[in-house]
């Protein structure tokens, strides 16, 4: 018989070891969550003197029982349908080469200014997240269209590839985000509201990143040399060809705002506008169906195992009340609501040097969704912050996924060098949690307004 905050200890353990073996996520969390919670059980029966073999078969029951009934709790609700829906409506932007648009409308009015090339592509990954809720679809993607434009107008590797990589990341707060989605599944929030407060927060971090950009090349010009400058005729077409997908963004998350749309029929509206724009261009072919629809099965498939493996493992927490003891842990601690705020991020940044941002969420919920309501935090506010810091984690070395992405595009240019060019925007992501936190009604300025909230 032993202590369940050490049995919650061992389980985190396994799953750390687990995870650094690079075993899938979903799987990791099942298999620790299944067997922590037949340990953990087992071990309460004991406690109270029930036999050896009694007390592992009701261990195995309610794991068993949990395996099952969570799994189906998270197929059937009703809410994910907005999974399916979004990453179908990003696949179908990125098939039919919308995100080329986006960059080129952005590049026609900015590219002539110094660093303008990097700042369209800030633009363009903004406005690609508000269709794809990606940021390895927004990284991906805009790396194909920017990064050879850079190349060829000479820009330092550093400033190209850390605007991808830090342009990629918008994809995990603009709203549709997947991981929005996650957490508020998994903290019991409105999907509607959570997307509702990523909206100004992504447009000042866009802002932000442009601004860091023009701060970079006015210390150092060779970095970000002018690109051509367009003529009228040339802005005035591209703006036409990106006002159909600002208006599929704009019904989308105004539907959302104005409470005509729930979020997931926000998310089939914006996945059939997005299917008739692409129609009505000519972008999009038979051809293609095959490769989006598997495209968006596998996206959706790997999304729900997370979700399922995340609904197994947190019982396992809860029943080993390892979360009760970090929450009465850090309150104790004589710093402060302000000082606890702070140790959190901290230890999200730490975390996501070496954890993937949707493995960290999940392992981290537990924890700080108790730490929030303890010290009546908002949930949504709080979910922002968490979702800027897990961007964070997405270019911080070594682990940085959307770094190893932008290095499969631009595979000539070293590692060291695109983690270079990430540290700039990086702390851009700093300022822009500071603000969060001195400001709290930039994140919650909108939802407060939404009709219904």
């Amino acid at each position: 018989m032993v202590s369940m905050t050490l049995i919650g200890l061992l389980g985190l353990l396994v799953l750390f070891v687990l995870l650094g073996l690079r075993f899938p996520v979903a799987l990791a969390m099942i298999f620790v969550g299944t067997v922590g919670t037949i340990v953990a059980t087992a071990n309460r029966f004991l406690n109270v003197g029930m036999s050896a073999d009694l007390a592992w078969a009701r261990g195995l029951k309610t794991a068993m029982s949990n395996l099952s009934g969570e799994t189906f709790e998270a197929a059937s609700n009703f809410n994910l349908l907005v999974i399916p829906m979004f990453i179908l409506m990003g696949n179908l932007a990125g098939v039919s080469g919308m995100s080329r648009d986006l960059f080129t409308a952005a590049y026609r009015w900015i590219g002539h200014f110094r660093g303008g090339l990097a700042s369209a592509t800030i633009a363009a990954c903004a406005g690609f997240a508000a269709l794809s809720g990606s940021s390895l679809a927004s990284a991906v993607t805009m790396g194909r269209v920017a990064l050879p434009e850079m190349k060829r107008f000479k820009y330092a590797p550093e400033l190209s590839t850390g605007a991808v990589a830090a342009g990629g990341t918008l994809g995990f707060l603009i709203p549709p985000s997947g991981g929005m989605i996650i957490y508020a599944i998994l903290t019991d929030q409105s999907i509607g509201r959570l997307f509702i407060a990523g909206v100004i927060p992504g447009i000042v971090l866009t802002l932000l990143f442009i601004g860091t950009i023009w701060l970079l090349v006015r210390l150092e010009p060779a970095k970000g040399p002018a690109g051509e400058r367009s003529t009228v005729a040339q802005r005035r077409q591209s703006l036409g060809a990106a006002i159909p997908i600002l208006f599929v963004v704009g019904v989308t998350i105004g539907g959302m705002y104005t409470g005509f749309f729930t979020p997931v029929e926000a998310s089939a509206v914006g996945a059939f506008l997005t299917l008739v724009v692409g129609i009505v261009r000519r972008s999009l072919r038979w051809s293609m169906a095959r490769e989006i629809i598997l495209e968006t099965m596998k996206s959706t498939s790997t999304v729900f195992l997370i979700i399922i493996g995340a609904f197994i493992f947190i019982p396992f927490m809860s029943l080993t009340g390892l979360a009760e003891s970090m929450v009465i842990f850090l309150t104790s601690l004589p710093v402060g609501d302000l000082g606890i705020l702070i140790i959190v991020i901290l230890i999200y940044m730490f975390l996501g040097t070496f954890l993937e941002s949707i493995a960290m969420l999940v392992l981290t919920i537990p924890v700080v969704v108790a730490l929030a309501t303890e010290l009546n935090w908002d949930l949504v506010w709080f979910g922002i912050i968490v979702v800027i810091v897990l961007e964070m984690g997405m270019i911080s070395p070594p682990v940085g996924i959307n770094v190893f992405v932008v290095k499969s595009i631009a595979s000539e240019i070293p590692m060291r060098t695109i983690f270079k060019g990430i540290w700039p925007f990086w702390f851009a992501m700093a300022a822009m949690i500071a603000l969060l936190v001195a400001f709290p009604s930039i994140a919650m300025f909108l939802p407060e307004t939404m009709l219904g909230h």
